[in-house]
């Protein structure tokens, strides 16, 4: 007896789902569990499992068809294929398969023993969480033919959240790369081919003739220097003089790290040989009246963040309420204890951790401000997740420090100097930088006296942080200079009202002014 194969019920929001991939064919056994095939809907891919083995006998939407929920895609048989003119074409198919998946095998055999001896491998991407689409290669740390070492960074995958690093998956060399850097991947995309085995007399031969060859696609002889293909590309965009650059690959080669630390440098620059000087006389017209200009594409982190903020503003019923508080009390507790504090913890006590543990205590008494919008729903927060706002040279990422009120001053300020150093190497985790209640950003490190924060969506608000500034403030009918910094609350109007937003930035000012707040719970 036929068992049918059936689309999945889709969720509410989702009206329909086409076909996107049939992973066995009319004819082809199956395991009871296997993947069969694949419906994409405008959220997610959703896998269909084979509802019990045998084989699949008919398929009835094919690959592009637009399906209903629960509707039926195909029929799995008993047994496997036989008799009957059916029989005999699936037979046939089969048949087919088989001897393409042969062929497939041979091919892959050859490919595994290369002249030179050593098994190959394909160096795929990362296999990219749901929310996450595609990512560019941002970054080829090795070259082909270069010698690595197993879990060496072969690559860094650049998405709009994180960089995903590939490693080496043994000790070995990069024989082929099939995606070069800047170029568009999808999970598990085949990015380079890798032999296993150290790099000895075979890779030698296999990089002999791509050395004699110097047609331009490999290796470029520029005087007495060899240049790497990423090397010659980088020394062109930034104009400099070969014969200045040391190379550090084998036979004195040009690596790309090493123009672009001739580059950091500034040990490479044309403007001092006078046989540069033609050259610079007849581009002189395009770059006209020494006004140069560069463009380059903008990254998926950076794209991702404009998007985020021209979402937030045309979105959010979105105000911001201003405040100052005295600093003095915490800089006096700093003073005393940060000697006693990095010795107990390893860890230097910051104004972080302060104010991370003053917006806790104030979300629990202002629970709107702690909330988020789900499209037509509030959802209120048992908890805590504050997320802390880092600037990297990619762009700003907000990881999150989880359930703020029951740690510790110490555990935050560990937790913000880890995320600072990671997110500045590109090492952040998707998980760390999801989910959060509510956002602390830090101006004030850059010099900014007064800013207005934009919401991080879906919460409904956020804390700007500014430099401190001694300013002459009247305290007790007299004029004292005083450590002052502006606090900013920019909220969604639309879940919190002003007066809770006032009282909510009064509160955190309090507790800044009287630490002994903190302890008391008061």
């Amino acid at each position: 007896m036929a068992t049918e194969i059936k689309a999945p019920t889709f969720p509410e929001s989702v009206a329909e789902g086409s076909v996107a991939a049939w992973h066995k064919k009319p004819g082809d056994s199956v395991e009871r569990d296997e993947l069969i095939v694949e419906i994409e809907t405008d959220k997610v891919v959703l896998e269909v499992l084979a509802p019990e083995a045998g084989t699949l006998s008919e398929v009835m939407a094919e690959e592009g068809d637009t399906v209903q929920s629960e509707q039926v895609l195909g029929r799995i048989g008993e047994g496997k294929a036989s008799g009957g003119e059916k029989g005999g074409n699936k037979s046939e198919k089969k048949a087919d398969a088989k001897a393409d998946k042969d062929d497939a095998a041979k091919s892959d055999a050859k490919a595994e023993k290369p002249a030179g001896g050593g098994k190959q491998h394909q160096v795929k991407a990362p296999t990219f969480p749901e929310s996450i689409q595609e990512g560019t290669v941002a970054t080829w740390h090795k070259q082909v033919g270069e010698a690595v070492k197993r879990d060496d960074v072969l690559a860094d995958i650049e998405t709009d959240k994180v960089v995903l690093e590939v490693v080496a998956p043994a000790d070995g060399t990069l024989a082929e790369i099939k995606a070069e850097e800047g170029s568009q991947v999808e999970s598990e995309a085949v990015l380079a081919i890798f032999t296993e085995g150290a790099a000895g007399p075979a890779t030698a031969a296999d990089k002999t003739p791509a050395a004699s060859a110097d047609d331009g696609a490999g290796d470029e002889k520029v005087g007495d220097k060899i240049l790497a293909p990423a090397a010659r590309k980088m020394v062109a965009e930034h104009d400099l003089d070969v014969s200045k650059i040391d190379g550090t690959g084998k036979g004195g080669r040009i690596l790309k790290e090493d123009v672009q630390r001739a580059v950091n440098e500034g040990s490479a620059k044309k403007a001092a040989k006078p046989a540069a000087a033609p050259k610079q006389a007849t581009a002189a017209p395009a770059v006209e009246g020494e006004r140069p200009e560069k463009r380059v594409p903008m990254s998926r982190l950076r794209k991702t963040i404009a998007k985020r903020l021209v979402e937030a503003q045309q979105t959010a019923a979105m105000l911001t309420t201003y405040n100052e508080v005295d600093m003095g009390a915490v800089m006096s507790l700093r003073a005393q204890y940060k000697d006693t504090f990095i010795k107990t913890h390893d860890v230097k006590l910051g104004f972080m951790g302060f104010f991370v543990k003053a917006a806790s205590e104030a979300l629990k008494r202002f629970p709107d401000v702690n909330a988020s919008i789900d499209g037509n729903d509030i959802v209120y927060h048992g908890y805590q997740d504050i997320g802390v706002a880092v600037s990297t040279d990619r762009g700003l990422v907000v990881p999150v420090l989880r359930d703020t009120d029951s740690m510790k001053i110490a555990d935050v300020e560990k937790g913000i100097v880890d995320f600072g150093k990671r997110a500045r190497d590109g090492k952040l985790g998707i998980d760390e930088m999801q989910g959060g209640t509510f956002t602390i950003t830090n101006g004030g490190i850059f010099g900014s006296l007064m800013s207005t924060p934009i919401i991080n969506p879906p919460q409904t608000a956020i804390l700007g942080m500014h430099k401190i500034q001694e300013r002459p403030m009247a305290v007790n009918g007299k004029v004292e200079i005083r450590p002052m910094m502006y606090l900013a609350v920019s909220y969604d109007h639309r879940m919190i009202d002003g007066k809770d937003a006032v009282q909510f930035l009064v509160t955190i000012k309090e507790l800044l002014e009287d630490p002994a707040r903190l302890l008391l719970d008061v």
